[in-house]
């Protein structure tokens, strides 16, 4: 067996999913979380007659409902109409805990593969925390995602190494939840977690995914145990476009059957127009100016000659406005 075999195999070898979060009720905490009524945990439901908690559900049912009119319901219909993946697991590297999207571009997975720099945290027990920071840290941590459609780097390795609620679990089972998901089991692994859901499971790793470091971790290995899929790269840093990327990019262009990217993702001179079919959506323009080095003038070129479609939501760095966003949505011939 070789190496990275010998990683993957230690990274699926999780433990029990009582052994670390005792009788902790996975889903009611979810749904407590989100701000969305709980169901058969006591102690939890005592909980939603408090002032903090019923103020956090009203901001969250508030935001969600922008959240879904401004963004994942046209997301999911564009999806519908454009998409039509077919793989059963999807790969997000450089997602952080970002669920809402992988599920809206991909709900009929039954795999998803997520993986950031955000710790991995763990299950809280909501019925030991002072309740009116932990909640609004939830809050505070999805900001920047409700409101322009991606996370900030930064500010969630601040946000994610609270005392209270630490880690990317607490906002991924905000997401199942708010998906309409009933989490089942949440199941420590060798740097990340699986979580069981209704329909699917859900990976999350806290990897490195530049050269070296991403071989070393065993998520390559992991990944091609789960078979072939379809990718999604989005707010990525424009890190794939980096040489110290050239494994995780290689990898997706070898293991993907489809990749829906922004501008970010892999670089259009890496798609031979012999092996990929590319079609373009929304506008393309310059990166913003903290990225500017990484603009493309052969995307540019390519995007001005074929007429795309227009995209009917935000997303990527300009999320917050439809009309100057772009989606390159390459298919293996």
């Amino acid at each position: 067996m070789t190496i990275r075999n010998l990683l993957a195999a230690a990274l699926l070898a999780a433990m029990p999913a009582l052994s670390a979060y005792g009788a902790i009720n996975v889903n009611d905490t979810a749904r407590f979380l989100a701000g969305l009524p709980v169901g058969g945990d006591p102690a939890i439901r005592a909980l939603t007659e408090d002032p903090a908690w019923k103020q956090h559900a009203q901001y969250f049912n508030a935001a969600w409902t922008k959240l879904e009119a401004r963004q994942l319901s046209k997301a999911r219909g564009w999806a519908e109409g454009n998409l039509h993946g077919s793989s059963s697991t999807v790969f997000y590297m450089f997602s952080g805990p970002d669920f809402l999207y992988a599920n809206a571009f991909f709900p009929r997975a039954q795999n998803y593969v997520l993986c950031g720099i955000e710790p991995v945290g763990n299950v809280p027990d909501v019925t030991k925390l002072a309740l009116g920071p932990a909640l609004y840290q939830v809050e505070n941590s999805l900001n920047s995602v409700l409101n322009y459609s991606f996370f900030q780097t930064k500010q969630m390795r601040m946000q994610f190494s609270g005392a209270q609620l630490n880690g990317t679990i607490p906002i991924l089972m905000v997401f199942l939840a708010r998906c309409g998901k009933t989490v089942e089991n949440v199941t420590p692994m060798s740097r990340g977690v699986r979580i069981d859901f209704d329909g699917g499971t859900l990976y999350y790793f806290s990897v490195d995914l530049s050269n070296g470091s991403v071989e070393r971790s065993g998520l390559l290995g992991l990944c091609q145990g789960l078979g072939r899929g379809d990718s999604l790269l989005k707010s990525a840093s424009y890190l794939p476009h980096e040489d110290g990327f050239s494994e995780i990019r290689n990898f997706l262009l070898a293991q993907s059957d489809m990749i829906v990217q922004d501008d970010s993702g892999i670089p259009y001179h890496d798609f031979t127009p012999g092996q990929w079919q590319i079609r373009l959506y929304g506008s393309y323009l310059p990166p913003i100016d903290i990225f500017k080095q990484y603009f493309q003038p052969d995307l540019a070129d390519a995007f001005s000659r074929s007429n795309p479609q227009a995209l009917p939501f935000g997303i990527g760095y300009r999320g917050w406005d439809a009309s100057k966003s772009a989606l390159i949505v390459a298919r293996r011939r």
